[in-house]
């Protein structure tokens, strides 16, 4: 049953994306742009909802720094959560990251916390997952999911929450972690939080994505609603002109700094040793690579881009959970293969099981953020959140004083 939904998912990727062909593919875009119309509306008036007032945000008294983007998936978000940790820790600030957990399983039994306040367990109903409280992961890849789990074990300073209600997560991060800001990961459409500030990414191969709003494409919102955007970073840029990019995003956003970055590859690192190689290493070898993410061809590219000969790539739906067979199976078509070494993404590599005969060297290749223009805004950035004093929730406030 569970392979059958991944199949299908995968497919209605293709469907998406223009890669499957044929009558039945055509009858489901046409279905798919019908349900858009209605996905679009219902966005709108959620939009106005929050707008108006109807639909109350909560204040929790400290900085939230929105991380998001305006399409699903593919535009290099997670490196940049990391990027944004990693500095406001280094420069004094403790930070957690609250993050919704996708695809990631219920915990068996809900870990136990006592309250630094009271003394007092923490009821069931109040308790987020709490993934790193600062240093290494504490719970399964599984139950954290493949992003928070991978953002904890890089940044083992930084705690990491998961939960559908981020509300209860930043309540919690602040009350219990010691956290003094929240960045809120995939937060742009996370609406019952009040954001300080608004990141969004956007990437620069496929800007709004493939043009249509969810489900017939990528667009969770349309792409006007870039006007809430305080700064945007253009992501996966390869060093070329993003002039007439930023002339079209400018006709939706006048104000927003904007700050241009490449997710540059920095070294290959074994699975199972740890050993880490060169990126040189992988000129000429003969590749395998796998994946379970939003945009493989991305990935696929790069590592030709980087002089591997890639003589075949195995593609899973996104977070896909990797099991014995696939690993398996997978292993065994590269020793047919004479394979010199698998390579997969970080991303991926959490959820990776060794396989039962290791014939093959696995590698994942890591990915870091560099600004390629916008040094100068990205200072002012973390300077105006690092110097900037948390801002009363109004509620509390209105509490305290009656």
């Amino acid at each position: 049953m569970k392979e059958t939904l991944e199949e299908f998912e995968q497919w209605g990727a293709d469907v998406i994306f223009g890669r499957a062909r044929g009558f039945r593919a055509t009858m489901m875009r046409l279905l798919l742009w019908m349900l858009s119309g209605l996905f679009r509306l219902a966005v709108k008036l959620r939009l106005r909802r929050y707008r108006s007032g109807s639909k109350q945000q909560a204040y929790l008294g400290m900085q939230v720094v929105s991380i998001g983007n305006l399409t699903v998936g593919g535009t290099g978000k997670t490196p940049v959560v990391e990027l944004f940790a990693r500095e406001l820790e280094k420069r004094g600030r403790r930070p957690a990251i609250l993050s919704r957990g996708y695809k990631s399983k219920k915990l068996k039994q809900v870990q136990e916390w006592v309250s630094r306040e009271n003394g007092q367990v923490i009821p069931e109903e109040s308790m987020p997952k709490v993934v790193s409280q600062g240093g290494e992961p504490i719970l399964k890849v599984k139950y954290a999911g493949d992003e928070p789990w991978m953002l904890a074990n890089n940044l083992p300073g930084v705690s990491v929450v998961v939960d559908k209600d981020r509300v209860k997560g930043g309540r919690f991060a602040m009350q219990e972690l010691d956290a003094d800001m929240l960045i809120l990961d995939d937060g742009m459409q996370y609406l019952d939080l009040a954001h300080s500030i608004d990141v969004v990414l956007i990437d620069q191969n496929a800007p709004f994505g493939t043009g249509q709003m969810l489900p017939r494409g990528t667009l969770r919102e349309p792409a006007r609603n870039l006007c809430r955007a305080d700064y945007i970073f253009i992501t996966k840029c390869d060093g070329s002109s993003n002039a007439r990019l930023i002339e079209r995003m400018r006709k939706h956003n006048r104000h927003a700094e904007i700050i241009e970055c490449t997710h540059g590859p920095q070294y290959l690192e074994d699975l199972f040793s740890g050993e880490q190689l060169p990126l040189e290493f992988l000129k000429d070898k003969y590749v395998a690579a796998i994946s379970g993410i939003a945009v493989p061809e991305s990935f696929e590219n790069l590592l030709k881009k980087l002089g591997a000969q890639v003589e075949f790539h195995r593609v899973f739906s996104d977070h896909h959970n990797f099991n014995q067979k696939d690993i398996d199976g997978f292993m065994l078509r590269c020793i047919r293969r004479d394979i010199d070494m698998i390579v997969t993404t970080e991303k991926d590599a959490v959820r990776f099981i060794k396989p039962t005969e290791l014939d093959v060297p696995v590698y994942f290749l890591r990915i870091e953020v560099d600004i390629l223009e916008g040094q100068d805004v990205w200072e002012r950035l973390v300077g105006r959140i690092c110097g900037q004093k948390p801002v009363a929730d109004p509620l509390l406030m209105r509490q305290m004083a009656g």
